[in-house]
């Protein structure tokens, strides 16, 4: 059976420019990480990836900026631009025709929405949940969770 044809391109950069990239799309999966490691690289609650065939994917510049970490417990290299220090790819030993990107650096789809979620119980308490937000009062484009209230006069667990 042959192989379909990439239904296009998404291109890709740090946060500074330098180094930029693309991959054919669709991806091959997305997801959110909340693993520790993942959660140090990028200083967030989770990193979400895309996931790409390694000969899908370009640098079409700053290739000479790339920098990486080698995490020999885990088997896995982490590339940062050098100049930014954005995290641009993160590789395992286990799927070595497989580059994982963050999400979060394409500016277009992917062509794969991130459906799962691993080390979910690696979450940290103070992480956002999806819990209802309202706008904060005098600050344009800020929301909040509001404390939950407890109900006064509650019989609850009183029979």
């Amino acid at each position: 059976m042959p192989r379909s044809a990439p239904a296009g391109i998404a291109s890709g950069q740090c946060l500074c420019g330098r180094v930029a990239f693309e991959i054919d799309v669709p991806a091959r999966w997305a997801w959110h990480d909340h693993s520790s490691p993942s959660r140090r690289a990028h200083g967030a609650a989770y990193a979400t990836y895309v996931g790409s065939w390694r000969k899908r994917l370009r640098i079409t510049s700053g290739a000479d900026a790339i920098t990486c970490y080698e995490d020999d417990a885990a088997k896995a290299t982490r590339s940062f631009c050098s100049s930014c220090g954005s995290p641009v790819f993160y590789e395992r030993a286990r799927s070595p025709h497989m580059v994982n990107i963050p999400r979060a650096l394409f500016a277009a789809r992917t062509g794969r929405e991130p459906l799962y979620h691993v080390a979910i119980e690696e979450a940290p308490d103070w992480a956002y949940t999806g819990a209802p937000l309202v706008p904060l009062k005098g600050f344009p484009g800020v929301v909040w969770q509001r404390a939950q209230r407890k109900k006064r006069g509650s019989r609850e667990g009183m029979f």
